[in-house]
């Protein structure tokens, strides 16, 4: 499937206790020799770098993955080499590159065709470096960790998972059916305290109360339907207040059908109050981070 394809469903689901699927990542906190000097748009033409998507195992020969457009142009999408392992490079002027949609379009497309055939360790966006040597410099000084991570993430991707739900119906419903909101409610309405403002306060509290906990209880239970069909999961901030849950998940290529079947199989249990939007597959993001601290020379 490809990314961003997947058909959202929509879902609802009971409480039910478990513990969440722990989180695994592979964190490398290194230094890499970095450009010269960063430049802006106005003056980028007077030097040229190499942008860095990520990095495969590729022993052999230079290989190109077609072109990008990244910041408007179209390089070579070509191969720097350093022993078995090989960077995904273009070229390109040194400047910090704005995250517009077309430029982080470009760069996710250049590592979807990567990731076709390749277990890919992810760069992030806007690593740029002068030269094929300081590329390779990075190479030769990670050279275990990146084979280490590579070997951890060969044949597994990730798949996004947001859920939301539509927040005022869901406050409707709790006004009926929550029997201490829909109570005190009532109370409001018979005794004419709508307009009381430390009225409303409470019942806002209440309310708020009652969506974390229903909430929480969502989260748990599709927590539990996909334990058996991932190795790991990391949560994001829920974006918004409609948005409940925020997830990744590592999954083994060979089970990405699994995993969709187990989100199905969600959608079919609990009808129609949630909506599930799943994303990917990509490469793990997520799961692995790469911090490069740049240590730039003098002018």
């Amino acid at each position: 499937m490809s990314p961003g394809k997947k058909v959202a469903k929509k879902v609802i689901a009971a409480s039910k206790s478990s513990s969440r699927v722990e989180s695994a990542a592979a964190l490398l906190d290194i230094s890499a020799p970095g450009p010269t000097r960063v430049e802006t748009p106005g003056n980028a033409t007077r030097h040229e770098g190499r942008y860095v998507y990520g990095v495969i195992e590729s022993p052999g020969q230079q290989r190109s993955f077609g072109h990008s457009n990244l910041g408007g142009g179209n390089e070579e999408v070509y191969t720097v080499h350093e022993g078995d392992l090989a960077a995904i490079v273009s070229h390109t002027p040194v400047f910090i590159f704005d995250p517009t949609r077309d430029n982080v379009l470009a760069h996710e497309h250049v590592v979807e065709a990567v990731m076709k055939n390749h277990t890919i360790i992810p760069m992030s966006f806007g690593t740029v470096f002068r030269t094929d040597d300081d590329v390779r410099a990075v190479l030769k000084s990670i050279y275990p960790s990146l084979k280490d991570v590579l070997g951890q993430m060969a044949g597994k991707l990730e798949i996004g998972l947001k859920v939301t739900w539509d927040r005022d119906r869901i406050i409707e419903e709790l006004q009926h059916e929550h029997h201490e909101i829909h109570r005190f409610h009532q109370e409001l309405i018979r005794k004419h305290l709508q307009s009381t403002y430390f009225a409303r306060m409470h019942l806002g509290r209440m309310i708020d109360k009652a969506l974390a906990d229903l909430a929480a209880n969502y989260v748990r239970e599709i927590y539990d339907g996909l334990r058996s069909v991932c190795l790991a999961s990391r949560d994001s901030k829920p974006i918004g207040d409609k948005m409940i849950m925020n997830a990744a998940f590592l999954v083994l290529k060979a089970r990405e059908s699994d995993f969709d079947a187990a989100v199905e199989r969600m959608a079919r249990k609990f009808d129609n109050r949630l909506i599930f939007k799943s994303t990917g597959p990509w490469p793990p993001y997520n799961f692995v981070n790469i911090r490069l601290r740049l240590e730039r020379a003098q002018a």
